[in-house]
């Protein structure tokens, strides 16, 4: 079950900040893109994107994007952001960290992968030795495998909430 465990979960990356990533030694980012940053159907970052994106980087924190998606997909969506990035990443394989480590020439243990999905983000980083950052889904449509998938989460989400309170936001709406 430690494989599929996120390090911690955030209700979405403005959760994540430079200062915090700092104190836990984590020095860059790799990020998905589909329900991650933007939903499957936004084709480029939003301003918003773009901002936390930039903020990380003026930080220090070095920022690659990795999806599974093809080279359009990612290409069209990392134009203009000055990021490295990874297409076909095969995601939940390690490929993407080890070229993210050599990248910014960091070790993977300063690495933290941030997705949505535990079968491929969280799954990829704690395969890779890198921290796992588990963030809520923007939604939107999704295909029949993605929500069989989710439905899947379900368990070790709950799991993880109740043997690690501390590491698991508050829901929303108990706030």
């Amino acid at each position: 079950m430690a494989l599929f465990s996120p390090k911690k979960h955030f209700h979405s990356i403005y959760d994540i900040t430079p200062e915090f990533l700092h104190t836990v030694g984590v020095r860059a980012l790799v990020l998905d893109i589909d329900n991650t940053l933007v939903t499957y159907q936004t084709p480029r970052p939003t301003d918003k994107v773009v901002e936390w994106i930039n903020l990380m980087r003026s930080h220090g924190v070095g920022v690659t994007i990795a999806s599974n998606n093809d080279r359009a997909r990612v290409e069209e969506f990392c134009r203009g952001l000055d990021v490295f990035f990874t297409y076909k990443s095969g995601k939940p394989g390690s490929k993407c960290i080890k070229l993210s480590c050599k990248r910014w020439g960091i070790l993977p243990r300063e690495v933290a992968v941030v997705g949505d999905q535990i079968f491929t983000d969280v799954l990829c980083a704690n395969l890779g030795g890198a921290v796992s950052y588990l963030v809520d889904s923007l939604g939107g449509r999704e295909n029949a495998f993605i929500k069989f998938k989710r439905l899947l989460e379900k368990p070790i989400i709950r799991s993880y909430k109740k043997h690690h309170p501390d590491e698991f936001s508050e829901d929303k709406n108990e706030a």
